[in-house]
């Protein structure tokens, strides 16, 4: 198996119609949820925002995968993105392809190679790396902190999920297993417990 090191994108027009891809690790839905937003945002304009992603089940078991047409005829868009995160054995990765419609029809056999090939082009773009065993975990950390916090974490291909400012600032994230108990002597105990799921 293995996942997303770099993200990629990949950008193509076919008969006026433009194409964009990207292709994100997206350690689970929330994350996702999360990266369509970001780019439902960047993209307001645009006709169609299709989608497929593929995640470790919270639980442990198998994967939670998910596609998505947006509107472009059945099977045409979301499905053709999901046969790459398959076919490449790919875990906690969403592929999204934007459509800026140009005026011209491209069918349904038209339809599945724009969207499928515009997702293989930003996966070739991407830097995969092979999937390693993460966990979710919780810290409480001075301001002064968060900035070194933020550096470790991309240091060791950790994700951060989110951050609450307060008295502290509380960071949530998702780290390979083997760099939790250096991350833990670092920056000490993690506020609450790590959570329990870990996916695998």
């Amino acid at each position: 198996m293995q996942s997303i090191a770099q993200p990629g994108r990949a950008e193509q027009t076919l008969h006026k119609s433009r194409f964009i891809a990207v292709a994100e690790s997206c350690a689970d839905e929330r994350a996702v949820a999360l990266l369509l937003r970001r780019l439902a945002a960047e993209h307001g304009h645009a006709s169609h925002l299709a989608y497929a992603y593929r995640v470790k089940n919270p639980g442990g078991q198998g994967f939670v995968t998910r596609c998505h047409d947006a509107g472009e005829p059945t099977g045409t868009a979301g499905r053709p993105i999901l046969q790459h995160l398959e076919g490449r054995a790919l875990v906690n990765v969403c592929i999204a392809v934007v459509r800026y419609y140009g005026g011209i029809q491209l069918g349904t056999g038209g339809l599945v190679r724009a969207y499928g090939g515009t997702a293989r082009m930003a996966l070739d773009a991407a830097r995969l790396t092979p999937y390693v065993e993460q966990t979710r975990l919780r810290f409480a950390l001075a301001y002064h902190r968060l900035e070194a916090f933020e550096r470790d974490l991309a240091r060791v291909g950790g994700q951060l999920l989110d951050k609450r400012f307060g008295a502290e600032v509380i960071v949530e994230a998702v780290v390979p297993v083997n760099a939790l108990e250096g991350l833990q002597h670092r920056y000490g105990r993690p506020a609450g417990q790590p959570a329990r799921d870990r996916l695998r």
